[in-house]
């Protein structure tokens, strides 16, 4: 919920999260709130839980994968690189992921973000970084990046974040989703804070990578 948030103060477009309340009754008859694992079903916990609303309506077409020439068709393309602030910023330990809907059968494709779970190094609240953590498996998508100016504004936005920027993001959480542990998100904040002065350096990292993600690149490393 709170990388969600962050990726919404910084611009990006993704769901709206809010908290939602789901009870017993709800639980046992709703056979899809149950986890299969093997030959056991596990029932989902009753009480404040995150929803996330549907971003499209029911007449708009919906894809988790576009290949390399609809991936040119996505109108907001310029996104991905803005997304990388973020995941960089916190240390997203999964690859980016997204889901892509158009209306009709012509037209442009509109990328939103989703999945924002394994940000923080997932329910471990550190920061592990590697290059080509939290990046789009596709590469392609980072075609059009030419300079530092292509992750603006989320870039220089996260560069200014202040600590109440950050508490606003978080405002109603519940407490038993960090077990009422104040200190630990005091500590989650503070590392935040920190880190909005290492993201173009994580971004470079990346960068420099053997991916190399950004061919058209048109500056010189920061190592220079």
């Amino acid at each position: 919920m709170l990388a969600t948030r962050l990726g919404h103060w910084l611009g990006l477009p993704m769901p709206q999260v809010e908290v939602i309340e789901v009870s017993d009754w709800l639980i046992e008859n709703t056979p899809e709130l149950r986890v299969q694992t093997g030959a056991t079903s596990i029932a989902c916990k009753s009480g404040r839980q995150l929803g996330s609303r549907f971003l499209c309506d029911p007449l708009t077409a919906t894809f988790d994968y576009l290949p390399d020439g609809a991936l040119m068709k996505v109108a907001n393309l310029a996104d991905f690189a803005r997304v990388l602030v973020l995941d960089k910023w916190t240390a997203n330990c999964d690859g980016r992921q997204a889901i892509f809907s158009r209306k009709g059968s012509q037209g442009l494709y509109h990328a939103s973000f989703i999945d924002q779970g394994y940000c923080f190094n997932a329910g471990e609240w550190t920061f592990i970084d590697s290059p080509l953590r939290g990046a789009f498996a596709n590469h392609r998508v980072y075609e059009r990046v030419l300079n530092w100016d292509s992750f603006e504004p989320a870039l220089s936005k996260a560069e200014r974040v202040e600590h109440t920027d950050l508490y606003e993001c978080a405002k109603g959480v519940p407490e038993e989703w960090f077990e009422g542990d104040s200190a630990a998100l005091d500590q989650l904040f503070n590392s935040l804070f920190r880190r909005r002065g290492l993201i173009r350096e994580l971004i470079d990292e990346f960068r420099c990578s053997s991916r190399n993600p950004f061919p058209k690149w048109s500056e010189p490393s920061l190592g220079l």
